[in-house]
């Protein structure tokens, strides 16, 4: 795959990217599995990983960091994102008792100093926070974030799961660009091509990040009126570019330049992902499945 710039400022990243954050439950150490779906990945041409220090059950960074030391690629040809702000309730976090955000100075810093430790890495390409912490205060937030750049610790920063308002309010404390905004964007789920977040994405100069892509597998076994009706349209289109509905899907949100994140460690389904980047959706076509989303 060719790889292609995150924003106007941001770094190269493939034009897919592997998050691990339906990762969760494993079982033994989950090194075997992830070597598989980390090789795959580099096989098929993408190099850029999305991390959180809450994912695979607070696990999955530091398995990684172990599979990059095993595997032969190096750390320069990966690209490496991170994120803090969601904690979640675990048997190995005793001291979070409920669910909730923090993005304190303090927090951020200890997650990145985290995250370097499991990854293995001096450096993260992209550092996000993971929703906004509405207790924060956002001059610490946005200080402490422009410190960790200088730092070298971390390239470039991002954000997940904000809104228009939310994106504008962390920018309006930030004197370094935020180059990504990870939101939820699949053919089940248009809203973000609604509420403004894809427009606001664009008008920074930014590509949406697109996560669950597939919408979980329901676009290929969902079985309520939307999907079905979508699924007969995407099964049409398979057979016009001789492509697999699951590409086609893809196809779709890449066709509105977004870049969506493989949360899936199905092969098939990986395989399905990085298939879409050879089919050339038409206008008309796009807008068919998007009306057919719609129940226009």
């Amino acid at each position: 795959m060719e790889k292609v710039y995150v924003s106007d400022s941001g770094p190269k990243v493939s034009p897919a990217i592997y998050s691990f954050w339906r990762w969760s439950n494993l079982s033994g150490n989950g090194i075997t599995e992830m070597e598989r779906v980390v090789g795959l990945c580099l096989e098929l041409g993408i190099n850029t990983f999305d991390h959180a220090e809450v994912y695979g059950d607070y696990r999955c960074e530091e398995m990684f960091g172990e599979v990059m030391k095993r595997k032969s690629f190096k750390r320069e040809d990966v690209v490496l994102f991170s994120k803090c702000g969601t904690l979640l309730p675990h048997a190995s976090r005793p001291e979070i008792k409920v669910a909730h955000v923090n993005t304190s100075a303090s927090r951020i810093n200890e997650s990145v100093e985290a995250s370097l430790r499991k990854l293995n890495t001096e450096y993260l390409d992209i550092f996000l926070l993971d929703q906004l912490d509405q207790l924060s205060n956002l001059e610490e937030t946005a200080l402490a974030l422009e410190r960790l750049k200088t730092s070298g610790k971390v390239k470039n920063i991002g954000v997940s799961n904000f809104s228009v308002f939310q994106h504008q309010l962390l920018a309006a404390y930030s004197r370094i660009p935020i180059v990504t905004n990870h939101i939820e964007l699949n053919l089940l789920h248009t809203n973000a091509l609604d509420n403004g977040q894809v427009d606001y994405i664009k008008q920074r100069y930014m590509r949406p990040m697109a996560t669950s892509p597939l919408a979980d597998g329901w676009i290929q076994d969902g079985t309520d009126e939307q999907a079905v009706r979508v699924r007969k349209v995407l099964a049409e289109l398979g057979e016009k570019y001789n492509a697999n509905i699951e590409s086609i899907a893809v196809a779709w949100l890449v066709k509105l330049g977004a870049l969506p994140l493989i949360g899936t460690s199905d092969e098939d389904r990986i395989r399905n992902i990085a298939n879409a980047f050879s089919v050339q959706l038409d206008i008309q076509d796009w807008y068919m499945l998007y009306n057919a989303s719609k129940g226009i």
